[in-house]
């Protein structure tokens, strides 16, 4: 199967934000994890944090800026998904963070602690 141009700006925005994260010394538990309401797109960790994190990339502002498109809706959805999926992995007690990664024209900007 062939990936589309969506797919690969996504899978690129993703990989730079796993360079942002692995540079600021955190470690990638699961990229792409699939539950029952969707994807996680990258969850890592650092110390005691574990943080759920949504890329969203974009190649110019055009259509508004990547972090625009975390809507209420995607984060209770994020939310639902986290639960999940530290019930699945049973990583024990932890700190949960939410983070926003904005990749635009190859930029990345992280909003930590983004909901």
């Amino acid at each position: 199967m062939v990936a589309g141009r969506n797919q690969i700006l996504g899978a690129f925005g993703e990989d730079r934000a796993v360079e942002w994260y692995e540079s600021n010394g955190y470690a990638i538990v699961a990229r792409n994890w699939r539950g029952t309401a969707g994807e996680i797109d990258i969850v890592a960790r650092k110390h005691a944090v574990l943080v759920i994190s949504e890329v969203k990339t974009r190649t110019s502002d055009r259509f508004g800026l990547p972090a625009e498109a975390i809507t209420p809706a995607k984060q209770r959805r994020l939310r639902r998904l986290a639960a999940e999926f530290m019930a699945a992995t049973k990583l024990g007690r932890c700190e949960v963070r939410f983070d926003v990664v904005s990749v635009l024209a190859g930029q990345v900007e992280v909003i930590e602690a983004a909901f």
